[in-house]
């Protein structure tokens, strides 16, 4: 009789505690969640330094490794020497012909200019010649066209002294100039891979895994950092399609964290249906398992800056 007045007292005070309260705690148990990052590399390198450990939180902007990749300063040096290269190939087509190119141009030019009065003469003299029959017609032609051809030669010198005395074409000028800009992409694109041997972190966040040592070898697009966004804490919850009804995008919902009692704010982001094979949080499903199953994300809209939450810990929904 005693143990029965026992159990109704018991029971009494669970139904006052109860009806003190002002919202019941619903089946839905949830999870903390952050919003997660991956730190990575697009060329492969070895790891030289470590300036992190795991645990650590870190301000976006901060080194976090730096990597040896010996075929950057490769390709530096043969991009210095491209653009070396063409600017000298820019510059002569800009500047022209050389000092001691023109004198050159100069030199030739006067042996033929002598050759020319050389050949005036000779024909003059042959003229005279053939006019009294001393020479027949096939001599006198055949100094006629040593004179022609001395004329042509000095023609042609100098053309090639004045070219000589200007800049180059224009087609050869922008050649000159196309080969330095690629010259210039070339070495813009190394200095771009040269920032990959630092990795940076991209946001505040608290690293949680690194996932290679020093020395190692990390590759391409593999993660070697993982960790946690600061602030960007959310909470998900799993409900079933018998009860998915009940909530809506926009409304404000009341969570409890069973372990420090504190109370806090919330605002259904999205509700997005699972897959059948979806990592589930409550711990005890109250549906049919043909149900579908949906997700609710939730964000914080209270202030929670002086709470401490885990990842994964358990959050409970009032209605």
């Amino acid at each position: 009789m005693k143990t029965i007045k026992i159990g109704i007292s018991l029971i009494s005070l669970l139904v006052l505690a109860s009806c003190s309260n002002e919202q019941e705690i619903t089946p839905y148990r949830g999870k903390v969640k952050f919003e997660t990052i991956a730190v990575s590399s697009k060329l492969a390198g070895r790891i030289n330094k470590l300036y992190v450990a795991e645990g650590e939180d870190v301000q976006k902007g901060d080194t976090l490794a730096f990597l040896d990749i010996p075929e950057i300063n490769a390709k530096m040096i043969q991009a210095d020497g491209a653009m070396k290269a063409a600017r000298g190939q820019l510059n002569m087509a800009n500047v022209g012909a050389t000092a001691e190119q023109l004198i050159q141009i100069e030199g030739k030019l006067d042996a033929a200019k002598a050759e020319l009065q050389f050949a005036s003469e000779s024909y003059s003299r042959l003229d005279n010649m053939f006019k009294d029959s001393l020479v027949t017609r096939q001599q006198l032609d055949e100094v006629n066209m040593k004179l022609k051809m001395a004329r042509a030669q000095v023609a042609a010198l100098e053309a090639r002294r004045t070219e000589a005395g200007k800049s180059a074409r224009t087609e050869q000028l922008d050649q000159a100039q196309g080969q330095l800009d690629r010259a210039r992409g070339a070495r813009e694109e190394v200095l771009v891979a040269s920032n990959e041997m630092y990795l940076i972190a991209p946001a505040n966040m608290t690293i949680e895994t690194i996932s290679l040592k020093e020395g190692e070898l990390l590759g391409p697009g593999y993660s070697l950092f993982n960790g946690y966004k600061k602030n960007s804490i959310y909470l998900r919850f799993t409900v079933n399609e018998s009860r998915i009804y009940d909530f809506k995008v926009g409304s404000e919902l009341v969570m409890l964290n069973p372990y420090t009692d504190e109370e806090f704010t919330g605002r259904l982001a999205t509700i997005k249906q699972l897959p059948q094979y979806a990592d589930i949080t409550s711990t005890a499903p109250l549906y049919d398992l043909s149900e579908s199953v949906y997700e609710l994300k939730v964000i914080p809209t209270s202030d929670i800056s002086g709470s401490t939450f885990y990842t994964n810990a358990t959050i409970l929904l009032k209605e």
